[in-house]
């Protein structure tokens, strides 16, 4: 009588196993996560937003640049340009960006990983600007050194810099710029500019340039 019992609740416990296998929900892979649905989409790294569409922009260091590099994840990253003006990737190490526009580096970058990788298709993309700056210096609300946005005027630094302390002699910028190895002072009435005279003062700004605000 025991015996048949004990047989009758092992055939009992060996039905329910066979249930609970039949109500699994969903296969798994390998890694024990949910098998893809059909027609999902793998994830895909999200574009960078361009800091300048200028083809002849000239890279500098401190700069921040997304290399990316076609079906090859690994090797893909953003990356900043070292003080001595190079950048480090995977498979290559070292190379030289300073000085090279980003077609150029996107060209070299593609020569040294053909080694490695079968036509590889590099983009190059300048996600930040930090090697062209200018500086204002003087009675401003916040001085210091600033991006050089294209076709920054003295003006708009001067807004964003915060605009001109109460005690700034405001007839008496200066503009302070190197050309060819020499120093070249400018002037800026600021009254004048507003007023729309003289208006060939408000100077497009150069990486360098500095603003001094008595």
């Amino acid at each position: 009588m025991v015996m048949r019992r004990m047989t009758l609740f092992t055939l009992l416990f060996l039905l329910l196993q066979g249930a609970s296998l039949c109500a699994t929900p969903q296969n798994t892979g390998a890694t024990g996560k949910p098998a893809n649905q059909a027609g999902s989409q793998p994830e895909t790294r999200p574009s960078p937003k361009p800091a300048t569409t200028d083809p002849g922009y000239v890279i500098g260091d401190e700069d921040m640049l997304d290399i990316s590099v076609w079906k090859e994840p690994d090797v893909s990253r953003a990356v900043p340009v070292r003080p001595d003006g190079k950048i480090s990737l995977p498979l290559l190490n070292d190379v030289q960006a300073e000085g090279l526009t980003p077609m150029q580096l996107q060209q070299q970058l593609t020569d040294k990983l053909r080694k490695f990788l079968t036509e590889p298709q590099v983009t190059v993309i300048v996600t930040q600007i930090n090697s062209r700056r200018v500086y204002i210096l003087g009675e401003v609300n916040r001085p210091g050194a600033f991006p050089l946005l294209p076709d920054m005027t003295v003006l708009q630094l001067i807004t964003t810099a915060g605009g001109f302390t109460q005690f700034a002699n405001t007839s008496k910028v200066r503009i302070v710029r190197n050309e060819n190895g020499k120093q070249t002072t400018y002037t800026f009435n600021y009254k004048e500019v507003m007023a729309g005279r003289r208006p060939e003062q408000n100077l497009v700004l150069k990486p360098g340039d500095s603003i001094v605000v008595p």
